[in-house]
């Protein structure tokens, strides 16, 4: 990863005047902030959507309790971007004209004060949940950061980080034990409770949260496990933001654009929306001011997001990696794609959303197929398709419980189930090998061989990717039941055998009149 060119001029506190007029920048007192935030996971995603919303509220008069403090729970390279430039990074909110020229907006971020690096010093991000300032520590740690089965929910206490951190009060390595420990140490000093807010991609994700807090505190402390349930807040929320991986010629760019080289700035799409319960425990920014919604039940925006906009996004991305579209854009530049993504919009997943009044649907998914088109993304397609395991049962197999619940056909979700078990495989179409990136890797290539030999063992054609997709759908931490509802699987097994014998375009031709179009 290329960062700065030797003796280039970088982005600081003292170096903010230098910036282009069109630039924003910190209009507050940095230096008179105080950490009121620790946000566990400093990724991109954080610094676009969190960050930049809090910028905003400080901007509009928040009062100066409200900075963050970023921990990254894996590695140091956040920090060592950011720290040499007091914190400081450039957002690029991009997209393009009506002639698909591509376009930016800048704003300098100032709202990030500290960068903690867990396993290098974990008992400095004790403190800092443990510190008297601290009032909301909010979570972006991806789907496998929960330590969860994603099929039950239910926190894995057999996972190593969970088995280590259960007898590592001083030194936990998972997101889990360092929320229970730093709750410890606060409720032990006489400090009050915070908020502890998840903005994962995850149905009713502060339920969750909270049920993995108190299965993990109920095992090490029972009276600290009864403080929690009843004094902190867990909140649920919605969020949506695009934020692609940042690359070597996007920071060149940027640095073109401030006239000052920014180790790691961040990119997104203009569009943002982000619903939260409104339930604190220690008071909270006005976070409206940045474009957040407060709402008593978040659900059913969650229910709208994870359906449409994440499934849909699952959907694109296992069929593009494996047809060999890198990017997001390209891939909506095939009809057969964009038209398939459409009808399975429309005919299979809106109809298993929750009221919504106010919301116009068509409006909705309409504006959800130009996001992805966005030319200025370049929205890698690998980068969605890791995690499937983990992202799978609240992206699309909760969809398909409710089409099976009501008696419906699923052909265009059983196509994107098939797709993610194809893309399995680990080859594209043109033979082109890649690394299955998921926390369950081992446990997918197992059941690959086994699916494999099922089929294998069951001749050829449609009798063997039935056994083929049996074999798959009894995986119970990923499937659940529905390997035991023969409609699910053989509208899988058929999906699956159409991808096999016809590959990803000739599956999508084939797949429309199926669809009844």
């Amino acid at each position: 990863m290329e960062l700065v060119a030797a003796g280039a001029t970088r982005l600081s506190a003292r170096r903010l005047d230098a910036l282009p007029h069109a630039v924003a920048r910190p209009g507050y007192a940095r230096a008179g902030l105080r950490l009121g935030i620790v946000h566990l996971g400093l990724g991109a995603f954080a610094r676009a959507h969190l960050a930049a919303v809090n910028e905003a509220a400080l901007h509009a008069g928040a009062d100066p309790v409200w900075g963050i403090c970023g921990v990254s729970l894996r590695q140091a390279d956040t920090r060592d971007a950011l720290a040499p430039q007091d914190g400081l990074y450039a957002l690029a909110l991009r997209s393009a004209d009506g002639q698909g020229t591509p376009r930016q907006q800048l704003a300098v971020i100032g709202c990030l004060l500290e960068t903690l690096v867990a396993p290098e010093d974990p008992q400095a991000v004790l403190a800092r949940i443990a510190h008297a300032d601290t009032r909301i520590v909010s979570v972006t740690v991806t789907e496998k950061g929960y330590c969860h089965d994603p099929a039950s929910g239910q926190l894995n206490l057999g996972h190593p980080d969970i088995v280590h951190d259960q007898g590592q009060p001083l030194a936990p390595r998972s997101t889990i034990g360092f929320l229970v420990w730093g709750l410890q140490q606060r409720r032990a000093a006489g400090r009050g409770p915070v908020t502890l807010m998840s903005l994962d991609n995850l149905p009713s994700n502060g339920h969750l949260l909270r049920g993995m807090v108190l299965a993990f505190a109920e095992q090490v402390d029972r009276a600290l496990a009864a403080w929690i349930a009843s004094s902190c807040a867990f909140p649920c929320s919605m969020v949506d933001r695009i934020v692609p991986r940042t690359t070597d010629e996007d920071r060149r760019g940027v640095a073109d654009a401030l006239g000052l080289h920014d180790a790691w700035p961040v990119l997104a799409e203009p569009y943002l929306e982000w619903v939260v319960e409104d339930r604190f425990a220690a008071g909270r920014p006005d976070w409206t001011a940045g474009g957040a919604r407060f709402v008593a039940e978040a659900a059913p925006f969650e229910t709208l997001k994870l359906r449409t906009v994440n499934g849909a996004h699952s959907a694109l991305a296992y069929l593009s990696v494996m047809a060999g579209w890198a990017t997001v854009d390209q891939a909506m530049a095939q009809p057969a794609l964009k038209a398939y993504l459409a009808a399975l919009l429309q005919d299979e997943i809106v109809p298993t959303l929750p009221a919504l009044p106010g919301l116009d649907l068509a409006q909705y998914q309409a504006r959800l197929l130009e996001r992805y088109e966005n030319p200025a993304l370049k929205h890698q397609t690998r980068q969605i398709a890791m995690d499937g395991s983990q992202k799978l049962p609240q992206r699309l197999l909760d969809t398909v419980r409710a089409r099976l619940a009501a008696d419906q056909p699923i052909p265009g979700l059983a196509l994107a189930v098939a797709a993610w078990l194809h893309f399995l495989r680990g080859v594209d179409q043109a033979g082109r090998r890649y690394d299955i990136q998921d926390p369950m890797a081992a446990v997918l290539a197992r059941q690959h061989a086994l699916a494999e030999a099922a089929a294998e063992r069951s001749g050829a054609g449609p009798a063997a990717m039935l056994a083929w997709t049996e074999a798959w759908t009894s995986l119970a931490p990923v499937f659940g039941d529905l390997g035991l509802d023969p409609r699910f699987v053989r509208a899988v097994a058929q999906a699956a055998q159409s991808l096999r014998s016809l590959g990803v375009a000739g599956a999508l031709a084939a797949w429309a009149p199926s669809a009844g179009r």
